[in-house]
């Protein structure tokens, strides 16, 4: 059974900087292809795709949004999933979610996630 666990929220300043942590574990032998991606989510919003990697072989794609400020990327041990957030904006603040699919490909599309972590909260004030 797969499990996402969260780290790494907090309070920063506009043009900050957090890097965020998923540890996934709980994976499958024999699933040849998925897909981990970051989700946010603020009050009275839609759960919104910030980024995603596929797995095995690291493909990614990101939000318009967050493009040249957020980088995606897993840690050496591959269970490790990592966002690294600069140039904070307050609209960046929300909840965020690490989730994974069974996907062949690269999405933001939530639907096609199945399994999601608790979350880790992101503030940055205006």
């Amino acid at each position: 059974q797969l499990q996402l666990v969260e780290s790494g929220g907090g309070l920063v300043q506009p043009g900050g900087s957090l890097r965020l942590s998923c540890v996934a574990s709980g994976f499958s032998s024999t699933l040849e292809d998925y897909i981990i991606g970051w989700f946010r989510q603020a009050p009275g919003k839609e759960r919104e795709g910030v980024a995603s990697i596929t797995i095995p072989d690291d493909q990614t794609i990101y939000a318009e949004s967050v493009k040249g400020r957020f980088t995606i990327s897993r840690g050496s041990d591959k269970n490790h999933i990592y966002l690294q957030m600069n140039g904070l904006k307050p609209e960046d603040s929300g909840a965020y979610l690490c989730a994974s699919g069974p996907v062949h490909g690269r999405t933001l599309n939530p639907k096609l996630y199945n399994v999601w972590g608790q979350g880790t909260q992101v503030t940055v004030p205006s």
